[in-house]
């Protein structure tokens, strides 16, 4: 059962109270790399990197220890849609947990010496990206796929932006759209929820702290809702690099979070190249003739649009024979029904998954945080169980004809 409240500010709030004596709490934020423009791109990510670096009440020392000290975790991550800061810890902790939250997304300073620092720090993160191409060419198959739009944006940032971000511009990104109406705090763990209810209001309401901050305004002044829908056209791409196995990408257009076929199509992602061995991919490549070590498919719905992606690190010589069984068994998909007894093992697959995902709080708290984000409200496992045992064969194979036809797919190799 979740329970849902919103602070007079606009901040939205989500809370399952489990037994556990840990708690995860998170803030989420509708900003990511998308939001970015001009030689602003990586500046969602950096600023995930350097709220920990100063506020108004702080250095960055005693923002690590507030929680680390405690033994705890704080942590954030960025998207391209969304950016969140968490902690997990005991549950008696949420207090100090909140409050740190509150202080690095309000009152960030950004000192200009730390900057520098931490320009460094990210650049050596992108170029360490750089250097793992199973990593590298999801980002790169995007880049292609949706070409002159900010979606094509890598999340990162490039070093020759990132050298010239100022404590400024961060806190003028910032005070233009990290603002409380695109903000959802998410917790989940052993802890009442009217008392984590009143902990959020002290932090992250109350004049003692946050107030009316004056680094985050109540209303936003860049329309976030104005994204528009990139275009996307089928491509081919081949780039040579220095490397043992032969990586390979194939892909195209998804359902959006707000399509009807999103279910349907996650059922079909699961069936082709989920994390079961049993996949359809994985036997008829791995297990069949040890082409790979690792074929994967994955989906990622954004808010307008989606994609997915099929990925397998490939013995060169293999190529034409791993593409023929590829687009086997996507036409397989797309042309033959699944039986009762195939479908309804897939369903029961599928569900037994989630359900093994949702146990771990962490994972919890970051799904039902995102769905609050973009849905304002979530399903619980009994309804998207109910979703999932409603889809039908023929259902799926209409999504697999919309979505699997070899003229909507893009490849990209790294050869």
């Amino acid at each position: 059962m979740y329970i849902y409240h919103t602070l007079n500010n606009g901040i939205k709030i989500i809370i399952r109270q489990n037994g556990s004596n840990v708690t995860h709490a998170g803030l989420y934020v509708n900003v990511g790399s998308r939001d970015e423009q001009g030689n602003d791109e990586g500046m969602a990510h950096f600023i995930e990197h350097s709220i920990f670096k100063g506020t108004e009440h702080r250095k960055a020392w005693h923002i690590l220890n507030r929680i680390d000290g405690v033994g705890g975790e704080l942590n954030a991550f960025t998207t391209k849609e969304e950016t969140c800061i968490y902690t997990s810890s005991l549950s008696i902790h949420l207090d100090r947990c909140l409050e740190i939250i509150a202080d690095i997304i309000f009152h960030s300073t950004f000192p200009e010496k730390e900057i520098e620092k931490e320009k460094d720090v990210v650049i050596e993160e992108i170029n360490s990206y750089r250097d793992t191409p199973a990593d590298l060419i999801f980002d790169d198959f995007e880049e292609f796929a949706f070409e002159g739009h900010p979606l094509a944006h890598n999340i990162l940032g490039q070093p020759r932006n990132v050298r010239h971000f100022t404590s400024e511009r961060l806190r003028e990104f910032m005070r233009q759209r990290y603002t409380p109406d695109r903000m959802v705090i998410a917790i989940v763990g052993g802890i009442d929820p009217k008392r984590a209810i009143r902990l959020c209001e002290k932090h992250f309401v109350q004049p003692s702290l946050v107030g009316q901050p004056t680094a985050v305004p109540q209303q936003p002044t860049v329309n976030l809702q104005s994204r528009t829908i990139p275009d996307y056209h089928p491509f081919e791409r081949t780039i040579h690099r220095r490397t043992h196995q032969m990586h390979v990408m194939v892909g195209g257009l998804a359902p959006s979070v707000f399509d009807e076929r999103k279910v349907a199509f996650s059922l079909l992602n699961n069936i082709l190249g989920g994390p079961a061995m049993n996949s359809r991919l994985n036997v008829a490549i791995r297990e069949k003739y040890g082409f790979c070590y690792t074929i994967e498919s994955q989906y990622t719905p954004l808010s307008d649009t989606g994609l997915f992606y099929i990925y397998a690190g490939i013995e060169k010589d293999a190529r034409d024979k791993y593409m023929e069984i590829l687009h086997d068994e996507l036409r397989k998909l797309a042309e033959t029904p699944l039986s009762t007894l195939q479908l309804h093992g897939t369903k029961r697959q599928y569900i037994g998954q989630m359900a093994i995902n949702n146990e771990l709080a962490l994972n919890e708290m970051q799904s039902i945080g995102k769905a609050y984000l973009s849905f304002e409200r979530v399903d619980t496992l009994e309804e998207m169980q109910r979703d999932i045992e409603a889809v039908t064969a023929s259902e799926l194979m209409s999504v697999a004809n919309d979505f699997f036809a070899p003229s909507a797919l893009s490849t990209l190799i790294y050869s």
